[in-house]
């Protein structure tokens, strides 16, 4: 039964499965959709190349926001958020946080525009290990780096895998 909204109440029963609701009804639909979830970490690096303050040894609070699209589950999860969060402080987050990049990420120059880049494919290569992604045709679709509050730099698939 569904329940228009009205005043609140507290709830007179709490459901449960198999009584209330059926283990075949928890996926509402079979749709692809993206979850997102964010992390922040603090790095220092300096560019090369570059004349600018950006050339001097410095550090960033970064913010990376990762879109990641897949098809429920049968209980109607796409990526569960501890699962990112997993891949996040296992297979990425331990080269970033607290770490001088120009030594602990591939040679290049370690601009927004490149780390995200690295970013995506880290994720990407995580997403392909684990047949439960693979069964459910989980993918990145994008990344967002910001270095500051107000600038990023963005890759999406698209971009990716069409280039």
């Amino acid at each position: 039964m569904v329940r228009q909204p009205g005043a609140f109440r507290i709830v007179d029963k709490l459901q449960k499965l198999g009584e209330d609701i059926d283990a075949g009804s928890l996926r509402y639909h079979r749709k692809r959709v993206l979850v997102s979830k964010e992390f922040t970490f603090d790095a220092a690096h300096h560019l090369h190349a570059y004349e600018g303050k950006c050339k001097n040894l410095h550090g960033h609070t970064y913010k990376v926001v990762f879109g990641i699209s897949g098809k429920p589950d049968e209980v109607g999860i796409t990526v569960d958020f501890g699962e990112i969060k997993n891949i996040w402080k296992t297979a990425i987050e331990p080269f970033l946080d607290h770490r001088y990049l120009n030594e602990t990420l591939p040679p290049m120059n370690t601009t927004a525009e490149n780390m995200v880049v690295w970013l995506y494919e880290q994720m990407e290569h995580a997403l392909s290990e684990q047949q439960a992604f693979i069964e459910q045709e989980t993918r990145t679709e994008f990344v967002r780096l910001y270095e500051t509050p107000t600038s990023y730099a963005e890759v999406r698939r698209e971009w990716m895998v069409n280039e």
